[in-house]
């Protein structure tokens, strides 16, 4: 039988059966129960805890310290090998061992060499119980070697040519990271034509004459002993050449047609091609029998490296490089293959087991090769260790039958390949115990009722015991109809009652024995509020009170808590907290919120709110009161460094006493004129005792303060300047954000010169990342507000500190926080994009979110850019309008709002971070389905009869679908304008015309015109017309000689001939006068505020200056018969022109429309401007 303790939740059979927990699943080292009494006396074989890592590097210039921590009962002891063979510690009096620990510390920093100590070491725990072993922990000490001084000849070349400038650098361990930069420490720029190789080499596809320096210089970083090596630098000097000859892609690397690539299984598979040309070829890659995986490919190097994440077994295969430019293309293929080290399938666990039970140890790994599975027993192989007729190895499996307690031992499981290995430990632990209830006896639980209680009954015993409940001193076994039973023991009373009161029994059994322990519920009432405050409403200055009654259980004690706004109530004697009530007493403007009152109990709480309004009292005459006179006579004693004595003498208070004196100091020596806040004292104070700062040349100010307002400020005191101290604060608003991602900009707000205490004020600016071993970096700057660390891995978190610091001394130590290297885009398109049409104007998008390391930094949002597939006449232009969305955070969908019916659309979406936007996904197209059509464009009445009319349109201007048809509506309209029945008429949608038949003569009829897709019916077009009286005459004639007899209308035309007369005489007179017609008279008499005159400069209306005001018009300045302006007199305005403001341009801005000296009326559409028009051009109307 095996044992686990989990808490898990589990209900028994239906039925009515006692409480009885099997709990059948294997038990782990760390899930034996902790419990002090418990591991007194129970034994328990050792298990590692805590081991170095199996390739372990260290730093020469440091101790070594190989780390081994187990556990067991008893505690056990520790021993090494070292490559092979025991390692006798005693021996050699630079090694020791930790006390309680296998842990070795190694002290080479006083004598002796890291190189010494390098090998294979094991360790092994040990106890009555068994042996665990550690993993072989391979010591190496790093090495960051010089380069090898070397003499680089000037290279010089003709513009357009190759070149590779080789790095080749020092092998060091673990090797070196390469980059390039000049003189000047910065780095050298790269692009599609120069780019840094994966072993380092500088590769040009072709020079050219800006690439001359004689500053080419390749670095090695090796971070572990945090150490830079450089190599000579290259000179490089590109003669120009008349012309440059092109040439077709070569590869520079890799060589040949093929070549082979071998990667581990986890690791990320790196693939480079580096081709030169002229112009620079771009390259392209390709998996010959498949496809690259979306969410794990990564190009980098300007698309020159190839790299895919967490490779595995179904990466393997042909990867194919194309590199092209004008002239043509060439590819290179490189077979991968995958391997794998070893990886679990299934590890070994440990097991539990009473005497005469069974059980299995399984160990189950793969890798590529298939690595080869071999058992240890307590560090030996268990070929040669002792026999034990409980046990039998079945390959991977070791199945155990009828163990006893000498069956103990800790076993290893070994699976090895020629990549790698795994070793785990598992062990065999045979115990007889009783069973043990680690439940505190007589513990009381009180719940409220109506909800949940948990009565705990934690166990041990192996066998594994049964656990069984009961309720009162004989009660039966409860059963689960009304409990819920857990693996751990737990009994729940998913709703308690009242009569849920009692005691509780929790029985545990095994064959070795019986164990009880009793516990107590007390189910408590729950507390209410009977009596909740109220809404009110208050004048300024009166009294509000709220209620609060709370009811509870008798046996609790409750606390009541009055909040405002969900904070605590203002600390002002205005607010007094009775029993039950809150009274608020000269209520303020600012009293007015949210007041809360909460009832608490040791088991539950209650709220209730209300809202207080607060509005202005009828207003009563006030008497006149002043502000005090200022104070004066002031003086400083018992100065001391850190504080000094003001005394000062009260001004008048002006019939309103003083309330307070405010005290300010201003800082000759930092901010001279400047005054700030230094304390308040009572009114009724004439001196007080003033903290100062250091390094501050103080001058103080008072102030009196009574009901009515402020004085005026006394005469400044004598000034007295304080002594130099560190500074006691540090900078505050610490920041670290990258700029480029390379960098991480330190940012904070620095100390003032008040805050500084002293002379000579600085900071320490810290570094380290935050995930890394490295020790702090550190640089003391000048008194600045941001440093730049260059080099930085993109996007890695980073500790940072600022600590200020002056010729005394330094700042107490500054608080950590975190920032972040900068960004860089995102390297990965979102993957799995799915499109849902909703309907015809909606369409619901779905993508997979990207690996968070692919971000490269902070998560914004993603993006869709959306477009609508372009027609055959509208694939000539060169822009595609895209419309973009937006969805903040880590939305992994969004909607398309606004698209247009039956049309077809793109789409693709990216990642966005603080840089920028990541890769397009693969474009996906879908379809919208049809919508019901708009209007037709226009529909007019031609060739009228006196039995017919023929009807023209054109066809609407978004169809959003496949026309149907057309539905024409008519029906006359009478002399009254009655409207008669109402005709209905199809029509096919490939029609564009139709004559209607059989009219009434003289006839005046109304159309209702509309098209039809499947969907529905669009919007509709109306339009009138009349048949004719006979074929000489339209039917407009009949309307307007039946209008001419009507009284209204000779009336109205008699009004405008009179109107006329007027306007005409009126002009002759002005013509009389010498044609003076001053532009400001003619603005008065039409003064109309949108025929304005437009100033030239800005576009808004202005006014004639007063220079020009009476200045007659120019000679020819009148407006010629013929309509027209001259330029000279008149802006160039479209609304001279026949077609006025309604003229329309072309796309490439070109005007469209007819010059005419006569504009025909169109219908208003709410948003044009009536024009007036003048004198002259109403005359040459009826010329």
């Amino acid at each position: 039988m095996q044992l686990k303790i989990m808490p898990k939740k589990k209900r028994l059979s239906a039925g009515r059966v006692p409480l009885i927990l099997f709990l059948c699943q294997t038990i782990s080292a760390l899930e034996v129960p902790l419990d002090p009494k418990l591991l007194e006396d129970l034994v328990q074989p050792p298990t590692i805890t805590h081991q170095s890592p199996k390739d372990y590097i260290i730093d020469p210039r440091e101790n070594i310290v190989i780390q081994c921590e187990a556990k067991g009962k008893p505690p056990p002891s520790f021993s090494w090998t070292r490559n092979g063979t025991h390692f006798d510690i005693d021996k050699d009096p630079l090694v020791t061992m930790k006390p309680d620990s296998g842990t070795l510390i190694i002290n080479i920093m006083s004598e002796g060499k890291a190189e010494t100590y390098e090998g294979v070491y094991q360790c092994t725990a040990r106890n009555e119980r068994g042996a665990a072993i550690s993993n072989n922990i391979v010591i190496r000490p790093s090495r960051s070697p010089l380069w090898t001084k070397e003499k680089l000849e000037p290279i010089t070349l003709q513009n357009g040519q190759p070149l590779v400038l080789p790095c080749r650098p020092p092998i060091g361990l673990p090797p070196a990271i390469i980059f390039w930069m000049d003189n000047s420490f910065q780095r050298l720029p790269q692009s599609e034509r120069v780019s840094q190789g994966l072993n380092g080499d500088l590769y040009f596809s072709n020079v050219l004459p800006e690439d001359t320096r004689e500053d080419y210089i390749c670095y090695a970083r090796f971070n572990h002993t945090q150490t830079i090596q450089q190599k000579q630098p290259i000179s490089l000097k590109v003669i120009s050449a008349k012309s440059s000859r092109e040439r077709p892609p070569t590869f520079l690397t890799p060589e040949g047609n093929a070549s082979h690539k071998e990667e581990l299984r986890g690791n990320v598979l790196s693939l480079e091609c580096i081709a030169e040309g002229l112009p620079t070829p771009l390259i392209y890659w390709i998996k010959e029998d498949g496809t690259l995986p979306t969410n794990r490919t990564v190009y980098r190097n300007f698309q020159k490296t190839l790299q895919i994440i967490q490779v595995s077994e179904a990466d393997s295969g042909n990867y194919q490089c194309i590199a092209k430019n004008a002239l043509g293309a060439i590819h290179h293929t490189i077979s991968v293959t995958v391997k794998a080290a070893p990886y679990w399938i299934m590890a070994p666990q440990n097991l539990v087991l009473s005497p005469g039970e069974d059980g299995t140890l399984i160990c189950r790994a793969n890798g590529n090769p298939k690595p080869r599975i071999s058992w240890l027993t307590n560090g030996v192989p268990i070929e040669i260790a002792p026999d034990d007729p409980s046990r039998r190895i079945d390959g991977d499996t070791i199945i155990f039958s009828n163990v006893q307690e000498r069956s103990s031992a800790v076993y290893q499981c070994n699976a090895s390949n020629e990549y790698g290995y795994l070793l785990a430990n598992a062990f065999v632990n045979v115990l007889a115990e009783p069973p043990r209830i680690l439940t505190s006896a007589n513990t009381l639980y009180q719940v409220i009722a109506n909800r949940p209680a948990f009565l705990d009954c934690a166990f041990f015993g192996s066998p594994l015991p049964t656990i069984e409940w009961f309720k009162g001193a004989k009660g039966s076994a409860l059963h689960e109809d009304i409990y819920v039973f857990h693996e751990n023991g737990t009994l729940e009373i998913p709703v308690a009652q009242k009569d849920n009161t009692g005691t509780y029994t929790c029985v545990a059994r095994n064959k070795l024995g019986t164990a009880k322990n009793e516990v107590h519920v007390e189910v408590k009432d729950p507390t209410r509020i009977i009596e909740q405050p109220e809404y009110a409403v208050v004048q300024r200055g009166s009294t509000v009170s709220f209620e609060c009654r709370v009811k509870h259980d008798h046996t609790l004690i409750a606390t009541v808590t009055w909040l405002k706004d969900n904070g605590e109530l203002p600390n002002d004697e205005r607010f007094t907290v009775a029993k039950d009530h809150l009274v608020v007493t000269d209520v303020r403007d600012d009293d007015g919120g949210t007041y809360t009152c909460v009832a608490n109990t040791t088991l539950d709480d209650v709220s209730a709110s209300a809202v207080l309004s607060v509005v202005a009292p009828t207003p009563t005459p006030a008497p006149i009161y002043d502000v005090p006179n200022p104070p004066f006579d002031l003086e400083l004693t018992s100065q001391l460094d850190t504080s000094v004595q003001l005394s000062w003498t009260p001004g008048d208070d002006n019939n309103s006493p003083i309330t307070k004196f405010i005290i300010e100091y201003e800082d000759a020596m930092h901010e001279a004129g400047l005054w700030h806040h230094q304390a308040e004292v009572s009114g009724t104070q004439t001196t007080a005792q003033l903290k100062l700062s250091p390094y501050v040349n103080y001058s103080f100010r008072v102030m009196a303060e009574n009901s009515i307002g402020r004085s005026l400020p006394s005469e400044a005191s004598e000034q007295y300047q304080t002594k130099a101290a560190e500074p006691d604060k540090n900078p505050t608003a610490v920041e670290g954000l990258g700029s480029e991602p390379d960098n991480l900009v330190i940012t904070w707000k620095p100390l003032n010169g008040f805050e500084s205490n002293g002379p000579g004020l600085q900071y320490k600016v810290s570094w380290r990342q935050k995930d890394g071993d490295d020790e702090w970096t550190s640089v003391v700057v000048a008194n600045v507000s941001k440093y730049i660390v260059s080099g930085t891995p993109t996007f890695v978190p980073y500790l940072i500190k600022v600590q200020a610091l002056n010729v005394v001394g330094f700042a107490p130590e500054p608080a950590v926080v975190m920032g972040h290297s900068g960004e860089d885009l995102p390297m990965v398109a979102p993957g799995n994009v799915r499109v849902n049409v909703v309907n015809s104007t909606l369409a619901e998008v779905h993508w997979d979110p990207v690996p968070l390391k692919s971000i490269r930094g902070h998560l914004q949002g993603y993006r869709i850019y959306y477009w609508k597939a372009q027609s055959s006449s509208q694939r000539n232009r060169r822009h595609i309008e895209k419309k973009i969305l937006t969805f903040q955070g880590s939305k992994t969908h969004g909607m398309l709002p606004g698209l247009e019916p039956f049309s077809h659309y793109t789409l693709n979406v990216r990642v966005v971070n603080g840089k920028g936007e990541g890769p397009a996904s693969p474009d996906r197209a879908f379809s919208t389905p049809e919508g019901v059509p708009s209007a037709p464009s226009s529909l007019k009445i031609v060739n009228p009869t006196l039995d017919s009319l023929t009807l023209e349109w054109d066809p609407p201007s978004h169809p959003n679908g496949l026309l149907t048809e057309y539905t024409l509506k008519y029906q006359p309209i009478n002399s009254t304008h009655e409207l008669g029945p109402l005709i209905d008429l199809k029509i096919p949608a490939n029609k564009t015309r139709w004559t209607l038949k059989n009219l009434n003569f003289s006839t005046r009829y109304k159309f209702y015109f509309y098209a039809q897709t499947s969907v529905g019916p669009g919007s509709q077009i109306t339009e009138e017309a009349v048949t004719t009286v006979d074929e000489g005459k339209m039917a407009m004639a009949s309307r307007q000689v039946d209008i001419a007899t009507q009284g209204w209308f000779i009336g109205l035309m008699c009004a405008v001939a009179l109107l006329i007369l007027i306007l005409l005489i009126v002009c002759f007179i002005r013509r009389n006068k010498g044609g003076k017609y001053p532009v400001k008279e003619k603005e008065d008499a039409h003064a109309d505020p949108e025929i304005q005159p437009m100033k030239e400069d800005d576009g808004t209306f202005g006014e004639y200056s007063d220079a020009e005001d009476h200045k007659p018009l120019k000679k020819g300045s009148r407006t010629p018969s013929d309509r027209t302006v001259k330029k000279e007199d008149s802006d160039d305005s479209l609304v001279d022109y026949g077609e006025g403001v309604n003229g329309q341009f072309n796309e490439d801005g070109s005007f469209i429309g007819q010059y005419s000296g006569k504009k025909e009326k169109e219908p208003a559409e709410g948003n044009e401007s009536s024009e007036a028009p003048s004198p002259v051009n109403a005359m040459n109307s009826f010329v």
